[in-house]
């Protein structure tokens, strides 16, 4: 049953994604869907059916968002339009949540930021993976330093489409990685270098893979790719401890904490020597811890409601989102001058 104060929400994109959104806020009981835009009428006719609760339905995305009945507008449009749509719903006194990446450029971002802090106003970037309990217990496991420093960490994000046309892989895919890392880890990569490959359409790499430096010489390898035959979305940290394996494919087992390292030692005085090279390699056990707490989509949205009622910053707030969106054009960058070493700028 809805609250009497339901914050009233309008929808605006149905493609890929929009409807997983339009779902989570039609079981919140804290809001209600107001208007669902596309522009695409088949689109809207089968989240209607789907969602009976809607009753208004446009193919006007200004319209939409000037709607006095609504507070709040959920954006998941193709990315290159989501400066204009964001700076349309903040002008207009909306709070804002939007799918990730922000925007494809970094200046515009930060103005995006700036507007929301000068308006009062929440903007949440989906960034879905920090509402994933796998993902919060990894980072709790890196926390408790479990696993030891942090030596690299590989993350494979792949799939035979849906293929973009506005973005390349690793703004598409990689943004998630990149939203995972930087939350295990703390901080922010200082450097980039990064590679990809065009084979569908000119100029919007179908394969990325990039390298990411962080404090402490921590390396953070990501290989995004929608021109792929599996389907795979897999992070792997490996520590001087124990490794994890985060597998969000393994809804049986999606965390796997296996306890095994490497442990080297010479004799100083035959350094060279391969007979006197010594490795220690531990079996250990594979630990799977049981992970639970619901959909990290439902999760995402009754935070972001919550935190207009509470007037609170989201965790996947749009300061986190920028330097994400800082990283992918640093990468970007590296992939248009072969593949120089890359700093990236805060």
């Amino acid at each position: 049953m809805k609250s009497a104060n339901s914050l009233k929400i309008n929808c605006i994109g149905l493609g890929h994604w929009g409807p997983n959104l339009v779902r989570a806020i039609d079981s919140n009981r804290h809001a209600v869907i107001g208007t669902v835009c596309d522009n695409n009428p088949d689109r809207l006719a089968v989240v209607r059916q789907n969602i009976p609760t809607i009753t208004n339905i446009s193919t006007d995305a200004l319209a939409t968002i000037n709607d006095p009945e609504c507070g709040a507008i959920v954006i998941a449009t193709p990315t290159e339009t989501h400066l204009s749509l964001v700076r349309a719903a903040l002008e207009a006194g909306k709070h804002v949540f939007v799918e990730k990446p922000l925007s494809l450029n970094v200046n515009e971002s930060v103005n995006l930021v700036n507007l929301a802090r000068e308006k009062k106003l929440v903007l949440a970037v989906g960034h879905v993976f920090l509402f994933n309990k796998g993902v919060l217990a990894i980072r709790d496991l890196i926390a408790s330093g479990e696993i030891g420093k942090i030596n690299y960490i590989f993350a494979t994000r792949t799939n035979f489409g849906p293929v973009r046309t506005d973005c390349n892989a690793l703004w598409d895919l990689g943004s998630h990685d990149l939203s995972i890392i930087n939350f295990w880890i703390g901080t922010n990569p200082v450097s980039t270098t990064a590679r990809g490959q065009a084979f569908l359409n000119p100029d919007i790499e179908d394969i990325v893979v990039a390298s990411y430096t962080y404090p402490g010489s921590i390396l953070a390898c990501i290989h995004a790719s929608w021109l792929n035959p599996s389907k795979v979305r897999q992070i792997m940290v490996v520590g001087q401890k124990k490794m994890v394996i985060f597998d969000d494919m393994n809804l049986n087992a999606p965390v796997q904490i296996i306890s095994k390292s490497m442990n080297q030692a010479r004799f100083p005085e035959y350094v060279d020597s391969i007979g006197t090279f010594r490795m220690s390699i531990p079996q250990g056990e594979i630990t799977i811890p049981q992970i639970k707490g619901g959909e990290p989509v439902a999760n995402q949205m009754a935070h972001f409601i919550d935190c207009i009622f509470e007037q609170k910053k989201p965790i996947n707030n749009a300061d986190i989102a920028v330097d994400v969106v800082r990283q992918l054009a640093a990468a970007e960058e590296s992939m248009k001058n072969q593949s120089i070493l890359t700093d990236i700028k805060y």
